[in-house]
């Protein structure tokens, strides 16, 4: 077998960033890192400004910013997105095999009820606080992805299955909490309104309507009910995805087809521009002092312990008891490597952080402003913390080496 050469060699760290799985996190770090700086910069009022000053009177249309364009409107695509993969696992992907769903399933539960936990005992008792409870409770598909994309062929592809499927039901259980705990006055009218129009467009899945334009055009009207209902309006994103048709006359996938389209604008423009608006972080009131202030510590600590804690001893407890079986090929250290990872909680995190302290005034302000700090630090931890472990206990398998690179 002919030895790689010194070139490849020295190449391959740097080709791994720009494969796929890889390069959306990396894009996320990049964005974060360049929101922060511009947040402090010289240019920091144009930055706040660009976002948060004022389009028209909030009389004239509720989206007057905007932040809340992107919150409301543009980020609707990405839970869209997550509303596609869904369907398409519950149906028939990897949560449609009980055997298979289950170790995730439950992994991902108690990968969000910890964190809570975790957050609640160190942040509930102060007031107004409680309300942050569900920020460290999702994980970040692509951050967390990207970084196994670092590390090649070294984790397992089980392992890689497990944490994708766990970060789908984490995707699930943060949509929920948003529709439940995160949900401002309900006007009943356009509740009503929102459940006609989500009926047509199930009666336009049933009566076997297999273009997309009229499924597009009620999924608009359905985004501007739910809007005006008091429920948030990325909720319609995902009712909109469940009633996309599975086929199309020709035998193909439409939801696959919309889904396929919609990943690449969905990674590459929709989440980086979210998070250049929501992860700048103005650290001018902010000292060193406040990163043990109760909220940011609750967030980080989370993240950090309560995700790793909470499904690497659901994993052990289930397969000890026999509930379900251990991942194929897979060693406890590597579980509890994927297990750190899923502490990566940015993009969700920091959209239900936006929502737990919402309002104008300095006070919440600082909040959101705190609770960002505790997401950025704490996934940046889960991340490096996760590398590192996982980079100790793998070893790489020739047995996924794709032959027909040139690298290799």
């Amino acid at each position: 077998m002919n030895q790689p050469s010194l070139i490849a060699t020295a190449v391959r760290p740097f080709k791994a960033l720009f494969k796929a799985d890889s390069f959306e996190g990396i894009l996320l770090i990049a964005v974060a890192a360049f929101a922060m700086i511009v947040a402090n910069s010289g240019v920091s009022h144009a930055y706040h400004e660009l976002f948060h000053g004022y389009l028209w009177s909030k009389d004239t249309f509720y989206l007057n910013t905007m932040h809340l364009w992107i919150n409301d409107g543009l980020m609707v695509i990405f839970f869209f997105v997550v509303g596609l993969e869904v369907k398409r696992e519950l149906i028939a992907g990897n949560l449609s095999d009980p055997k298979q769903r289950n170790l995730p399933v439950l992994a991902a539960i108690a990968g969000m009820a910890m964190p809570a936990i975790v957050y609640m005992a160190l942040a509930g008792g102060e007031p107004g606080l409680a309300r942050g409870w569900a920020i460290p409770a999702a994980t970040d598909i692509a951050f967390a992805m990207g970084v196994i994309g670092l590390l090649g062929t070294r984790v397992p592809a089980p392992l890689r299955l497990f944490l994708l499927t766990v970060a789908i039901v984490d995707d699930i259980g943060a949509v929920l909490i948003i529709a439940v705990f995160y949900t401002a006055n309900l006007s009943l009218a356009w509740l009503a309104a929102a459940a006609v129009v989500l009926g047509v467009m199930v009666a336009l899945n049933r009566f076997g309507v297999r273009r997309l334009w009229p499924f597009i055009l009620a999924a608009l009207a359905l985004w501007l009910c739910v809007l005006f209902s008091g429920v948030h309006a990325t909720i319609a994103g995902v009712l909109a995805a469940l009633t996309i048709p599975m086929k199309k006359r020709d035998g193909n996938s439409m939801l696959e087809d919309v889904e396929h389209a919609l990943v690449p604008w969905n990674a590459y423009l929709v989440v980086p521009v979210f998070g250049f608006a929501n992860a700048g972080v103005d650290l001018s009131d902010i000292g060193v002092e406040n990163l043990l202030d109760p909220l940011p510590l609750g967030v980080a600590a989370g993240l950090v312990i309560g995700k790793q804690l909470g499904i690497f001893s659901c994993v052990f407890a289930a397969v000890k008891v026999g509930i379900v079986e251990k991942p194929k090929g897979c060693s406890w250290a590597e579980i509890w490597g994927v297990s750190i990872l899923c502490g990566i909680g940015f993009t969700m995190s920091l959209f239900i952080g936006e929502l737990a302290f919402p309002g104008v005034g300095d006070v919440m302000r600082l909040l959101r402003e705190e609770a960002k700090i505790g997401i950025l630090v704490g996934s940046v931890i889960s991340a490096l913390l996760g590398y590192g472990v996982l980079r100790l206990v793998t070893t790489v398998r020739p047995e996924y080496d794709d032959p027909n690179d040139p690298i290799v």
